[in-house]
């Protein structure tokens, strides 16, 4: 079954907190760089999820301090966040 979002995150404007991996543990980690990290994608700062995954994605969003995360609908092609 096709992801229905995508998370993007803008590495070079993390200043690595931690919020997100706190709040979304589930999709977020912090990497070895210090930066946050998508868990499973292989470039590190983008993964597609599935609608389950979107409130949790959407807290990561709201409680990062510089919004460098961001999540777009896959179907349209808008960004949700």
């Amino acid at each position: 079954m096709a992801k229905e979002y995508k998370i993007e995150i803008v590495r070079a404007e993390c200043i690595s907190c931690g919020s997100c991996a706190a709040t979304c543990g589930k999709l977020f980690e912090m990497d070895s760089d210090g930066k946050s990290a998508l868990k499973g994608s292989k470039k590190k700062n983008e993964l597609e999820i599935d609608k389950k995954d979107l409130t949790c994605a959407k807290e990561a969003v709201e409680i990062c301090p510089v919004k460098c995360i961001h999540i777009y609908d896959l179907k349209t092609k808008k960004k949700l966040m």
